[in-house]
């Protein structure tokens, strides 16, 4: 994907649903490598994962760290289903992963907290901008058009007047 930032600015369609989904793990002891160091492995696995497979429903992600404790994934997913079928496929690199943390939640449970928010976005929901940025966000994982006429505010974007390429 080019990192270039465009000129000129851009918005996403929203002309479908979206799953946004918050990930996020916090390192409660710095010094239990042994007990969050596999959580933040299989973080990193299951994007792998995910990102391999194009019918898996994730549609883009970004990763917000803030050392030195802190890690958020935003993830954009195309349904709630897909979501679900990820996350409970024995198959799949999370249900392992889950199965793994609650077994050793005595040990790993004081050193690493995990949490998940899960938001149902209904279509024309939302509305976003990209001024001098390379493609990222809903951007990134629906694709973008220049803003126009009928799209230069946020209330119009978000209202989901039709625009040419989006919608």
């Amino acid at each position: 994907m080019d990192e270039t930032p465009g000129t000129g600015r851009f918005t996403a369609p929203n002309d479908r649903e979206l799953v946004v989904f918050l990930l996020g793990a916090r390192i409660n002891k710095l010094t239990a490598v042994r007990s969050w160091a596999p959580v933040i492995i299989g973080f990193r696995r299951m994007l792998a994962e995910l990102r391999a497979d194009p019918d898996s429903g994730l549609l883009g992600f970004r990763i917000l760290p803030r050392p030195p404790r802190l890690l958020t994934s935003v993830q954009y997913w195309e349904s709630a289903e897909k979501l679900y079928s990820y996350a409970s496929d024995p198959a799949r690199r999370h249900r392992p992963a889950w199965t793994d943390f609650y077994r050793r939640r005595g040990e790993a449970g004081e050193h690493v907290g995990i949490w998940h928010e899960t938001y149902l976005v209904p279509a024309r929901s939302y509305e976003s901008i990209y001024v001098a940025m390379p493609e990222s966000g809903l951007a990134r994982a629906f694709g973008s058009a220049p803003v126009g006429r009928g799209t230069d505010r946020a209330a119009d974007r978000l209202r989901g007047v039709r625009r040419s390429g989006c919608g």
